[in-house]
């Protein structure tokens, strides 16, 4: 009987050993470091620069490079640091104070003043937690951004729930940003309050923002998605230095014709906006992808816009893919549009932005990816992972057009 009980205890601690390790063994959500080299080149042209009330070159390069680093903590925890720079050059803000350089001010060509360029920065901090058997995963972020104007605080969180046989997935997000100007003036109106001018009142910009989405797997070729974006933004909603000139008012000009501002821009402090989307991305075979997308956004400063993409990725081989796209999309313009010289005195609220006229635009672009499964080329203690290299072109029928390359190099510590 003594031997029984011995053979029985010995038995059980084998097991609930057993079984404890079973339990405890899972797959890690991210098994060694990566880290990621960002890096983009834009450029645009375009004749309605808002800082010249409309009218005027809206030139602009901008050079972005950015490193994103994921670390996994533990089993379940990854912890992600985003980090970039963008240098630019922009022909229209150089008009912020056309009168800083030689010679005489033009709306149509760039000043040579400093206004002219400057540095954005932003790092951000993700942690993500995932639950042992994956079907929940917790985030929250904080961020930070800084430019010569503004200064942007940011934090927020996610939740993602799986069932279904990880067939079925909803998620919510949540995000807040602060956001605080340096307020800057047309250099013809300051100070603002001697040109007769109603100052700005408020130096701040809040946005807070909650997004909802839902994925189905429909069948072993279809996946589907629905999403859902509401945001609310209250304070300085208007650009400080974007001019405006009314058509009931005596044009003045200084050097070769430039217009001296009526007023700056103006616009509600107050701005909601909701965006409803969904995709589709059909598996055709093991060498092509074809992912549709559509979105339908609209706000109370009465503007409504439709979008449709379509993305066709093509496995060349092992190692190579490539992905044409389109993007087509069309929007109303906002009810305090005005083109230059149209808006009145008596008017509330008025701009000349484009980015708020009725317009049409498409893009086309075309990637291609480079992956190294086994990541042969080695760099230091990184092993090369994947290369990405895309270009897009982008054109509205108002006349703006821009070029985007864009390149990444993703690495995993060996």
């Amino acid at each position: 009987m003594k031997s029984i009980l011995s053979l029985f205890c010995f038995l059980f601690t084998i097991l609930g050993f057993s079984q404890d390790s079973t339990s405890t063994y899972k797959k890690r959500v991210l098994e060694t470091p990566e880290v990621d080299f960002l890096i983009s080149y834009y450029s645009q042209d375009g004749n309605n620069a808002a800082v010249t009330g409309g009218i005027g070159t809206e030139e602009l390069t901008d050079f972005t490079p950015t490193i994103v680093v994921a670390i996994p903590l533990n089993d379940d925890d990854v912890l992600t640091i985003d980090a970039g720079v963008s240098a630019y050059t922009s022909a229209s803000s150089s008009n912020v104070d056309p009168f800083d350089g030689p010679g005489d001010p033009d709306p149509f060509v760039a000043s040579s003043g400093a206004s002219g360029s400057d540095l954005w920065f932003n790092v951000s901090a993700n942690y993500s937690h995932s639950s042992d058997d994956r079907n929940n995963l917790w985030s929250g972020k904080v961020a930070f951004a800084n430019e010569y104007d503004y200064t942007s605080i940011g934090f927020g969180g996610s939740y993602t729930r799986l069932f279904n046989e990880k067939n079925t997935e909803v998620s919510i997000n949540a995000n807040v940003y602060l956001d605080t100007w340096n307020i800057i003036y047309p250099m013809e109106l300051r100070p603002i309050e001697l040109s007769g001018l109603e100052p700005l009142s408020s130096k701040s910009r809040n946005s807070y923002s909650v997004g909802f989405g839902f994925s189905q797997i429909l069948s072993k070729q279809l996946q589907g998605s629905l999403s859902l974006d509401l945001v609310q933004q209250d304070g300085l909603l208007s650009t400080p230095f974007q001019r405006i000139y009314f058509s009931d008012q005596p044009d003045f000009f200084v050097g070769n014709n430039f217009q001296i501002a009526d007023d700056i821009e103006r616009l509600p402090d107050s701005r909601f906006k909701t965006a409803i989307g969904g995709r589709l991305h059909y598996y055709a075979n093991e060498f092509m992808v074809i992912r549709t997308y559509y979105r339908y956004y609209f706000d109370d400063w009465g503007i409504n816009s439709h979008t449709a993409s379509i993305e066709v990725p093509v496995k060349l081989g092992d190692k190579f893919t490539v992905y044409p796209s389109y993007r087509y999309y069309n929007q109303t313009a906002s009810d305090y549009f005005f083109a230059n010289n149209e808006a009145l005195s008596t008017d509330e609220f008025y701009t000349s932005d484009y980015d708020l006229s009725e317009f049409s635009a498409n893009q086309y672009g075309f990637g291609i990816t480079y992956t190294d499964i086994f990541t042969k080329f080695n760099l230091w203690k990184l092993g090369l992972k994947s290369i990405d290299l895309k270009y897009n072109y982008y054109k509205r029928d108002s006349g703006l057009k821009f070029s985007l390359i864009s390149g990444g190099f993703k690495f995993i510590l060996n």
